[in-house]
């Protein structure tokens, strides 16, 4: 999972990645896709 300061590039990476808040994080997941993740901060 990479981890970053803004996630709009990484968003753009695949045409599955989802924008995601969890526990006052934001991620970015993608099901088809697994290596796709990442975090903000």
């Amino acid at each position: 999972m990479k981890i970053r300061n803004s996630l709009k590039s990484l968003r753009s990476r695949h045409r599955d990645c989802r924008l995601v808040r969890r526990r006052g994080r934001v991620y970015v997941i993608n099901k088809t896709q697994k290596r796709f993740k990442a975090r903000q901060g």
